[in-house]
């Protein structure tokens, strides 16, 4: 059984307004049953995220860190416990409900890019909207919006194989913001890229922040984790560092 690691409380720093947060959970746990043994992957994970923080989430591998992607993006939810999205108590919703505050509130960026290969990029933009039930002229325009914010609007009636590493990972990260999320959620968004190809992603998201985004990036590499202005690191299901980095500017 491993050691507890006691939470390291943090002082926020006077740039980061005290508005009510954007995430707040209480006391997470998340259990999985495995035959006769009983795993814990979050033990009692509590912490808040301000409107547009910058927030990388690290950790080995097995130490939780994914488990708590997965509750943050909607996409599972915890066995014990409260996790508030924008003023809504998530962690008691149904999968209905869960789908459609995934639609509305949080834009993923996937280490695959997950596009449509068939589709073009203009076509991938869409598609979160379509869910949303968007007129067809309102999509087109949101999202050609979109991929003017991330440099793509000449690629727009491209198809992913026509296109380089980068620049389907900036299609991926227009899609995310097409829909004004309150959050971006990347997981290894960096993963398949060269080193160049990861600087030129990792300065889009600085932009992104810049322009008022809040986003949260899930990574093992430190040299991705120092762009963020804040780090949680996880550690046997637990927060065993909460630091704001010397970069934040105030």
């Amino acid at each position: 059984m491993s050691a507890q690691v006691a939470p390291v409380t943090v002082s926020r720093p006077q740039s980061v307004t005290s508005t009510r947060p954007i995430i707040e959970t209480k006391d997470l746990w998340k259990t999985y049953r495995m035959g006769d043994e009983v795993i814990h992957a979050l033990q009692g994970v509590s912490f808040t995220i301000q409107p547009n923080e910058y927030i990388a989430i690290v950790g080995p591998s097995g130490s939780g860190k994914s488990t708590l992607m997965n509750l943050i993006g909607c996409l599972d939810t915890p066995t014990k416990g409260e996790y508030w999205l924008n003023g809504k108590l998530v962690s008691a919703m149904n999968d209905d409900e869960l789908a459609r505050i995934r639609n509305q509130e949080i834009g993923f960026v996937f280490q695959t890019f997950n596009l449509l290969p068939r589709a073009t990029a203009l076509h991938n933009v869409e598609l979160p909207l379509i869910y949303s039930g968007v007129p067809a002229a309102e999509r087109i325009q949101r999202a050609k919006r979109a991929l003017e914010q991330v440099d793509l609007a000449h690629r727009m009636d491209h198809r992913p194989n026509e296109l380089s590493g980068g620049q389907r990972q900036r299609v991926a990260i227009a899609r995310a913001l097409v829909n004004n999320p309150s959050i971006i959620l990347a997981d290894e968004p960096t993963g398949n890229l060269d080193s160049a190809t990861s600087r030129e992603i990792m300065s889009l998201f600085n932009v992104l922040h810049e322009r008022g985004n809040t986003i949260i990036i899930v990574t093992h590499e430190p040299d991705i984790a120092a762009h963020a202005h804040r780090v949680l690191t996880i550690r046997d299901g637990r927060i065993a560092t909460d630091t704001y980095q010397h970069h934040l500017r105030d």
